[in-house]
């Protein structure tokens, strides 16, 4: 909004010329999702105490955790809430809002968001521990893939192909598996990070690790010296999305201010299902779909620990972990929560720079 409003004056002005570049409206979206984070959050934690929107910890399937997890009884859950709020009007502010891969993942956010919100509402108001069908919840998002990845092969020049991270001049041509091929890009993105969102501050602090990758690849994406010069697929308006990741990594840490160990408020599913949906858009839009495996492999990891786990118990009937997913295999081996977090944090970032490491690899 304030791209439109203020650029058209740069003619009165040299200085509004500065709202051109890509770069200087992603760092003030992510100041200003950071400061609406930091102003708004005691209000928002304050809000949902009142509302006793509380985390409920299940004794029940869980009773050898529930000792380590016990103290969190009662912490604000959907702080999802305020990580939307504080994106959505970043975005809005200092994104062509015009631009259709703003609007589409900006809609897709907000939608995924809402599927999380029911979810939560239903668990903490309606007091059904299991939440939102997971077959609504699967359908709901799998409906959102579709229409994105029929919006790709209508509306916008994305080619319909596999490209392999570390292969050069490699492509295959998906054809009607690439409907299947989004809606798992999506909704396994979605779902991964919604899996990670178990310690404090870990799922918050991947995404923003993902988000921050994925800014840089957005960029350069949109850029067409840069994709030309790297060999990597350009998509010409696809550098506005580096404002909504920098409004990711803003609202991010101003979310991680309060979701830091011990958590005043967790995000529930209100948040993780709205970025991890977000970020399989926009890795869908600049064709770095299994490159969202490395850069979010925190993610791949602890959803994989759940299958892994689940197929293990089936065919020997033992178990793989002490439990899944995979944060509570350490926890449950001693480790302290806070270790585990900055461990799993540092591992994302490794995995983060060598995904854009793939850049000059490819």
């Amino acid at each position: 909004m304030l791209y439109y409003l203020f650029y058209s004056l740069r003619d009165y002005w040299f200085g509004f010329n500065v709202f051109k570049y890509i770069t200087f409206r992603a760092a003030m979206a992510s100041l200003t999702a950071l400061l609406i984070s930091l102003i708004f959050g005691p209000v928002v934690i304050r809000r949902l105490k009142e509302l006793s929107f509380g985390q409920h910890i299940r004794k029940e399937y869980v009773e050898f955790l529930y000792d380590l997890t016990k103290h969190k009884q009662g912490t604000p859950t959907m702080g999802g809430v305020l990580i939307i709020i504080a994106i959505a009007l970043a975005t809005i502010l200092w994104a062509d809002i015009l631009n259709r891969y703003i609007l589409m993942t900006l809609g897709s956010f907000l939608f995924l968001g809402l599927v999380g919100f029911a979810d939560d509402y239903i668990k903490v108001v309606k007091k059904r521990s299991m939440g939102l069908r997971p077959s609504r919840k699967f359908l709901s998002q799998a409906f959102l893939a579709l229409i994105i990845a029929t919006f790709v092969i209508q509306f916008t020049p994305i080619p319909t192909t596999l490209n392999v991270p570390f292969i050069k001049f490699f492509s295959l041509e998906l054809g009607a598996l690439y409907l299947v091929f989004v809606v798992i890009v999506i909704t396994g993105a979605s779902n991964a990070v919604n899996l990670t969102d178990g310690l404090d501050g870990l799922a918050i602090g991947c995404t923003i690790i993902a988000a921050l990758a994925y800014s840089v690849l957005t960029y350069i994406t949109g850029n067409f010296k840069f994709a030309d010069y790297l060999n990597v697929f350009h998509l010409q308006g696809a550098g506005e999305l580096s404002v909504f990741c920098a409004a990711m990594v803003g609202a991010g840490l101003g979310f991680l201010w309060f979701n830091s160990y011990p958590a005043n408020v967790f995000m529930g599913d209100t948040g993780s299902l709205a970025l991890g949906g977000a970020l399989g858009v926009i890795a869908v839009f600049i064709k770095k779909e299994l490159l969202l495996f490395l850069v979010g492999g925190i993610f791949v990891i602890e959803a994989a620990s759940v299958l892994l786990q689940v197929l293990w118990l089936k065919t020997t009937k033992k178990r793989l972990f002490l439990m899944s997913p995979i944060h509570h295999h350490f926890q449950l081996r001693g480790w302290p929560e806070s270790k585990i977090t900055i461990r799993f944090w540092i591992v994302a970032i490794v995995l983060a720079l060598l995904s854009l490491a793939t850049l000059k690899l490819q």
